[in-house]
């Protein structure tokens, strides 16, 4: 029974009480992604599995380790997302939407999953906020994406966040750094632990995300991608600082970023927190131009980010960030009777219907608990009706940080004096 009471490991419950902050962080995501031209998307929890092995790699933690996959009733094997570009590249294609004005430019607040050692800021449910820019070729897209994101995080006011960006080149210049690389690593393959021996012939890049301590030991002072780019990868990678600079968004390259996932090509970055949390990284993404071609679409150059929606909720507490305060009732509508209750009932559904936050009881209380319970959800005004109340068609209408009292007319007078 004791199953019954507690949610599965690596999960986590929004409750009542705080789900006023996840609102808030996610209206400031969408309101700056609708600033920028993007607008929202949703995509289905669960893929078929190869969309996942074609796209994400089959040489990463995240296909090799970490997806919750499973054979439906009729066999095939479906997997739920462990990240959002590979739903949204396949959407992209099923609905042809490389047939529209391009780029196309979508945002989604969604749900991921991925089987990993629950921490804090990483669990097996989490919430991404996603960018998506499908059809921009030219670095000032990299540009736009990355200051998107930086534009999020000043809004949400989190302190002590620094941008890193890499360019890992486009598959012409990367044959010759895997050569490089390989060259560098094999003497020490054997020092490798045994994913990484398996990467090594596959994706070289993929022992450099190793997170094994001894692993990114052996790798210090490996070759990096950015001493191998060819003239058009230096070309685009040196635009995109030059935008970046123009725009006052202040970054470092960091050579050592090559990012997770096998679909990123050219660019990628990181916001990094140097604040007291447990996962540093709140913001990951890039350049993916090569990604719609390997699910068997045209060539469709595209770029954007994931942000950890609980990484991000972490870093602003750490902060010191001002969320507002959660919505409190406008009025609280006591009753004393029962005719009082129904008409409170009455004038509830009505001022709802005018767009005012009212309440009124519906837990059998008397009017002494009512007033008790109207100060603790913090209602701005209270109004008590009785059967002299209605008799007359006026109340008093108090307001709880004052005191002061004034009557009203029951019938319009409660919508004119709250919105004045």
């Amino acid at each position: 029974m004791e199953l019954l009471t507690r949610a599965p490991r690596g999960t986590a419950d929004v409750l009542p009480g705080d789900s006023y902050k996840w609102q808030y962080a996610e209206r400031i995501m969408a309101e700056v992604a609708a600033a920028c031209g993007y607008r929202e998307m949703r995509m289905p929890v669960f893929e078929h599995t190869e969309l996942f092995q074609r796209s994400v790699g089959e040489t990463t933690d995240v296909v090799q380790k970490e997806m919750y996959t499973f054979l439906d009733k009729g066999g095939r094997s479906v997997t739920l997302r462990p990240e959002g570009t590979a739903g949204a590249a396949r959407a992209f294609l099923e609905h042809a939407l490389h047939n529209e004005t391009l780029p196309v430019k979508a945002y989604y607040l969604t749900s991921c999953y991925r089987y990993e050692k629950p921490q804090a800021g990483r669990l097996r449910e989490f919430h991404q906020f996603g960018i998506e820019c499908f059809g921009a070729a030219a670095p000032q897209a990299d540009a736009e994406v990355i200051a998107l994101a930086n534009a999020v995080i000043g809004r949400l006011e989190i302190a002590g966040v620094t941008l890193r960006i890499n360019s890992i080149g486009c598959p012409d210049c990367r044959a010759a750094y895997h050569a490089a690389l390989r060259g560098f690593l094999d003497p020490r393959r054997d020092s490798f632990c045994e994913t990484c021996r398996g990467r090594l012939e596959r994706n070289p890049m993929r022992v450099l995300d190793c997170k094994i301590p001894s692993c990114g030991q052996l790798t210090a002072g490996a070759p990096r991608m950015m001493a191998h780019l060819c003239d058009g990868c230096r070309a685009h990678f040196d635009a995109v600082c030059g935008y970046l600079e123009a725009a006052g968004i202040a970054y470092s390259i960091d050579p050592g970023i090559v990012r997770g996932l096998d679909y990123y090509t050219r660019t990628v970055f990181e916001f990094v927190s140097d604040l007291p949390i447990a996962q540093p990284v709140v913001v990951g993404g890039g350049r993916y131009d090569g990604l719609m071609q390997e699910l068997g679409g045209p060539l469709v150059p595209s770029l954007g980010f994931g942000m950890g929606i609980e990484r991000i909720l972490l870093a602003m507490e750490a902060s010191g960030a001002k969320f507002p305060d959660p919505p409190a009732p406008e009025l609280y509508l006591a009753a004393m009777g029962e005719d009082a209750l129904r008409a409170c009932f009455a004038m509830a559904v009505t001022l709802r219907e005018k767009g005012l936050r009212v309440e009124c009881d519906t837990a059998g209380r008397g009017l002494k608990a009512q007033m008790k319970y109207a100060d603790k959800i913090g209602a701005r005004y209270v109004m008590v009706v009785g059967g002299d109340e209605l008799a007359a068609g006026k109340a008093k209408l108090k307001e709880m940080a004052s005191g002061e009292e004034r009557e009203v007319v029951l019938d319009g007078g409660i919508i004119r004096e709250l919105r004045n």
